[in-house]
Order: C-alpha cells, then structure tokens, then sequence
C-alpha cells in the first residue's frame, strides 16, 4: 500500500513556529515532484510549496514566500515544511501531495496523484 502521512501540526501564537513532517511508504518518491498543499474552512485548497524531485528547484506561494522552507530527504522518503513567523491566516488542514517528476513545477491540485489525510495547524493572535 502506497501512503503519504503527515504529522507536526497543532496550536501555536501568532510570530511562532511549526515544521511539518511527511513520511512515504509503500514506493519510492524519490523521482516524484512533491508539494504541500493547505485548505481553510470554507476556502479552496491551495498551493503552499513544490520543491522538485531531485530537491534543486522550489516554489513558494506569494503568501508564504520568505517566512517557510520546503525540503526532502529522498534516502528517508520524507518532505518537510519548516514554518516560521507564523500568522492567524496561515490556519488550515496542511496535505503533503506527489505526482509525476516533471521539469515544470506545478502549482494545481490535479498534477499530484498521491495524497496524504492532513494535519491541522491553527494560529492563535
């Protein structure tokens, strides 16, 4: 069975940090292109990072751009999101997703087709 879980969410004051952990098993993702993804209440589920499958190419979304770090251990099979100066807008269910490893870093939910149960993260302020 192929699984993506995620863990390292829960409450925090607004200016704190939160890192968040994914674990893969069931195959290597090792050639995959990886993302974390976030959804608010009521809200769509949007990008939030993509760092590619060999870990030498990023994208952050406007909103978190300079404040989170996206990396992976491929010998581990893991993806983390390193979260600082954390804001009350920040709050939603985090999803760590993979899909295909292509050149082009995607930024739509319809390119990954591996997806985890999420972990919630709320920001007091």
């Amino acid at each position: 069975q192929v699984q993506l879980v995620e863990s390292g969410g829960g409450l925090v004051q607004a200016g704190g940090s939160l890192s968040l952990s994914c674990e893969a098993s069931g195959r290597t993702f090792e050639t995959d292109n990886m993302a974390w993804f976030r959804q608010a209440p009521g809200k769509e589920r949007e990008i939030v990072a993509v760092i590619k499958s060999s870990g030498d190419g990023t994208y952050y979304a406007d909103s978190v751009k300079d404040r989170f770090t996206i990396s992976r251990d491929n010998v581990k099979n893991a993806m983390y999101l390193q979260m600082n100066s954390l804001k009350p807008d920040d709050t939603a269910v985090y999803y760590c997703a993979a899909g295909p490893g292509v050149s082009v870093i995607r930024t739509t939910i319809f390119a990954y087709n591996y997806w985890g149960q999420g972990t919630q993260v709320t920001v007091s302020s």
